[in-house]
């Protein structure tokens, strides 16, 4: 297992928002604290076992910011679409938790987790074709928009083999220039043809992060 940890300060830690958020639902087992302008976070990447990690990670991010459970505001974690086990095991940690600290639960796509990551990362794109593979011989795959700097849904998620993908995906494609993100293009390499459009820039290595 290899663990990372990170900081990211945009000014000292105040009394706004204290936001968890956690995430399993690929090989990166993640935890992230919002803390009032400061971003605190955890992963570990293994191929399985995120019960035995996360709520260390949990315990870390927390003991780091000098906060207990109860101090927080709410908990966010991804909900998918990706490995059942690790999707399952991130709603049911997040009910947990929330349930004992009486805090609201905030669900985030994993498609648009990723979407955010490409338009965070380039200021020139604003539209993004996601696609995460799906251990099938198909992609989850979703259609983003930046509005206002965030990520917002132009289509409904849903999952495909990648040569299918572009009968289902053509119609918002043809609205103009856009970005393709995720793990889905790194192993599907047929999707470019699929898709009958050039996107750009290509993204293959971003995943979903609690960041």
């Amino acid at each position: 297992i290899d663990v990372r940890v990170g900081i990211i300060g945009t000014g000292g830690r105040g009394t706004g928002v204290k936001l968890l958020a956690l995430d399993t639902a690929t090989e990166r087992c993640s935890v992230a604290l919002w803390l009032s302008g400061e971003l605190l976070w955890r992963e570990a990447s293994a191929a399985r076992g995120h019960g035995d990690h996360i709520l260390e990670l949990i315990d870390a991010v927390l003991a780091e910011a000098g906060l207990s459970l109860g101090a927080l505001d709410a908990i966010a974690f991804g909900r998918g679409p990706g490995a059942f086990t690790g999707v399952r095991l991130a709603a049911s940690i997040t009910q947990g938790l929330a349930f004992s600290a009486g805090l609201p639960v905030l669900p985030v796509s994993d498609l648009r987790a990723v979407a955010q990551q490409a338009i965070g990362a380039e200021p020139d794109i604003h539209r993004v074709l996601v696609c995460h593979d799906a251990r099938v011989s198909e992609v989850y795959w979703g259609g983003f928009e930046r509005q206002a700097g965030h990520a917002q849904a132009a289509v409904i998620e849903g999952m495909a083999r990648p040569e299918r993908l572009g009968d289902l995906a053509r119609t918002w494609l043809g609205g103009g220039p856009a970005a393709g993100a995720g793990s889905g293009f790194a192993l599907y390499p047929q999707l470019g043809t699929a898709l009958g459009v050039s996107l750009h820039p290509l993204l293959p290595g971003l995943r979903p992060h609690a960041r």
